[in-house]
């Protein structure tokens, strides 16, 4: 699966995929897009890309560059 298929999915499918096929890599907080506080989560590596799931697993945003510190 790449990341543009990944993207078209339902959360439920997303969360499924990350669930079965992901490998957690570590927490992250990421920045609200509102400017609020951040939001915790986890990084996950799934294929080829990376993938950002918030700790309440309401937000589920892909990426192709891993935003932890190498």
């Amino acid at each position: 699966m790449d990341i543009d298929n990944f993207k078209k999915l339902t959360l439920e499918q997303k969360l499924s995929e990350i669930k079965y096929n992901g490998q957690i890599l570590g927490p992250y907080e990421r920045n609200n897009e509102n400017g609020g506080a951040k939001v915790p989560g986890d990084i996950y590596e799934l294929y080829d890309f990376f993938v950002y799931l918030s700790e309440d697993e309401t937000f589920v945003v892909p990426s192709r560059r891993n935003p932890l510190p190498i």
